[in-house]
């Protein structure tokens, strides 16, 4: 989903391909992040997901992108980075997000937030919506409490945003690798290539 796509939709909503190997080059499978960017794994190859709860592409990508997760090499560092784009209904998701991880809650909970979101239409973008659903989810009221409004989350919060700037982010669900290279479902053709093409930049990477 695209950028001004998502801005448009959130103005209205209360955030409310072939399966073939496509050739390895640019422009047919993948692009270049320009310019480069650092990566925190060291000695690993990074991959990052950038993505958004109220993106259904997002929430399509999400199943078939946790199976390919778990079957990772040990040398492959991932992350998911929610994406905020300066829009306050998507900086209040990233910050459940990042709450969840700093409860030990977001393995169990993350496929939730969509449904939440998409399904729902639960306000889980505001503090207190966020609150009141976790705690439906077995969350611990007061764990969540301090930890939403932690200064770890805040860093954090301020950490993706400038991820998703620096790296030029327009559209999403999409996967960076190493720092050097952007591939996705629209790049390469379905969000099984996008992972096939994935699977071939870590290898690039590593050389």
């Amino acid at each position: 989903m695209q950028r001004r796509d998502v801005l448009k939709q959130l103005s209205i909503l209360t955030v409310a391909g072939g399966l073939g190997l496509p050739a390895l080059a640019q422009g047919n499978g993948y692009e270049l992040v320009n310019p480069p960017q650092p990566v925190d794994a060291k000695g690993k190859v990074e991959v990052l997901e950038f993505f958004h709860y109220g993106c259904p592409h997002c929430k399509s990508f999400d199943p078939i992108l946790e199976i390919w997760v778990k079957k990772l090499p040990a040398d492959v560092a991932f992350q998911r980075v929610p994406v905020t784009w300066g829009n306050a209904q998507l900086a209040g998701l990233a910050r459940l997000h990042l709450t969840l991880a700093a409860t030990g809650d977001l393995a169990r909970l993350h496929g939730a937030v969509f449904e939440a979101v998409q399904v729902d239409k639960a306000p889980v973008h505001t503090e207190a919506g966020a609150q009141e659903w976790a705690v439906k989810k077995g969350v611990d009221g007061k764990k969540f409490a301090d930890a939403y409004r932690s200064f770890g989350v805040q860093v954090g919060l301020q950490r993706i945003e400038k991820l998703g700037r620096d790296y030029k982010v327009q559209g999403v669900p999409t996967l960076a690798i190493d720092g050097k290279y952007f591939t996705s479902g629209s790049i390469a053709g379905s969000h099984e290539a996008a992972l096939k093409v994935a699977d071939q930049l870590i290898a690039k990477s590593r050389k």
